[in-house]
């Protein structure tokens, strides 16, 4: 296997922080590097191998006309969750791409979004030992009021970092 890659190098590092710092400095990390991320502040509210559990508050910078939190923004925090818990898993020789983002809107949302994504072990075993690949990650959104105002297929692929010369 092939040394481990950035994500998990950073959250094993922010685990010696005491435990009141660590969410903060993970989400600072992360949006620091993902800088739509960071813009938009999206938290870090829990992130391992098997599930990431991301935040994203209904205030002025990411509100749409109405009130509620833009679509672009509820796509953000679905696609972060699931984007991170893929990172968490590569190999430091692949490289994750979204390939599929769909989202359909079901009702409005009811002040902050939580987006919870999971990995099975099998599909961490696929990412592991396949050169190149893909995977539907599950990914659960919901408000303030525990609703599920949208539903999100995230399907993310993974490819070598340096690709092969043609012959």
């Amino acid at each position: 296997m092939s040394k481990i890659s950035p994500l998990p190098a950073a959250v094993k590092q922010v685990e010696r922080f005491p435990k009141f710092m660590q969410k903060p400095l993970l989400s600072f990390m992360i949006g620091r590097t993902v800088k739509y991320v960071g813009t938009s502040k999206v938290k870090c509210l829990e992130l391992s191998t098997h599930k990431s559990v991301f935040f994203i508050k209904n205030k002025s910078k990411v509100r749409n006309h109405i009130g509620g939190i833009h679509a672009a923004a509820m796509a953000l925090v679905a696609e972060t969750a699931t984007g991170m818990l893929i990172g968490m898993n590569l190999p430091a020789d692949k490289v994750g791409v979204i390939k599929t983002l769909k989202v359909d809107f079901l009702k409005r949302v009811d002040g902050d979004l939580t987006a919870v994504a999971t990995l099975s072990d099998e599909q961490i075993q696929q990412i592991i030992t396949t050169e190149k690949g893909d995977t539907e990650v599950q990914v659960t959104i919901t408000d303030s009021a525990n609703k599920e105002p949208i539903e999100a297929t995230m399907i993310w692929a993974w490819i070598p970092k340096v690709r092969k010369p043609n012959k």
